[in-house]
């Protein structure tokens, strides 16, 4: 905290910055959940999630699946089932563990996600049009600061922003 900083004006920066985050989240679920109808008409955001986790990080197992999601194995597997019968993903035996299977997307699996994410395409680009650079990577900078729970300052562009920044709009 600066020698000027209250511990009032604190709280308000923090409550305005929650209401932001709030605002922010929801329109984030909002694409999620038209993205997901656009892949499968009736799929919802959490199978959507599980599919697009598999797209940015598979082959992978189920285990490693729910591992990553953090989340129940046999919800995960019903999940998988569901995928699998509208054919976004598909599950090929584990050359290294012949009791289990890799979980990997369809090649058609890949392009209805592609053609459901287009209408998203440069949504981002547009909205920070108006943006200087230096703003762009001052807010990179400081989102990486707050997820990584470090301390601002210092590299004005994160470690592997560009990575990161993959994996996220492969979210979406």
């Amino acid at each position: 905290m600066s020698d000027h900083d209250t511990a009032a004006d604190r709280a308000d920066a923090v409550r305005a910055l929650e209401a932001e985050f709030g605002e922010l989240i929801g329109r984030f679920r909002r694409i999620i959940a038209e993205n997901a109808d656009r892949v499968s008409p009736g799929l919802l955001p959490g199978p959507y999630k599980v599919f697009t986790t598999i797209v940015r990080r598979g082959p992978l197992t189920l285990s490693a699946l729910a591992e990553i999601l953090l989340a129940d194995k046999g919800q995960i597997s019903r999940t998988v089932r569901e995928l699998e019968s509208l054919a976004l993903i598909q599950r090929t035996p584990d050359p290294n563990d012949g009791r289990s299977h890799l979980l990997s997307p369809t090649p058609e699996g890949l392009e209805r996600l592609a053609a459901a994410r287009a209408p998203q395409e440069g949504l981002l680009v547009d909205a920070l049009a108006e943006w200087s650079v230096d703003d762009i990577r001052s807010l990179a900078r400081l989102l990486h600061a707050l997820t990584t729970g470090s301390t601002p300052g210092g590299d004005p562009s994160p470690r592997g922003s560009t990575d990161v920044t993959r994996a996220r709009q492969s979210d979406a």
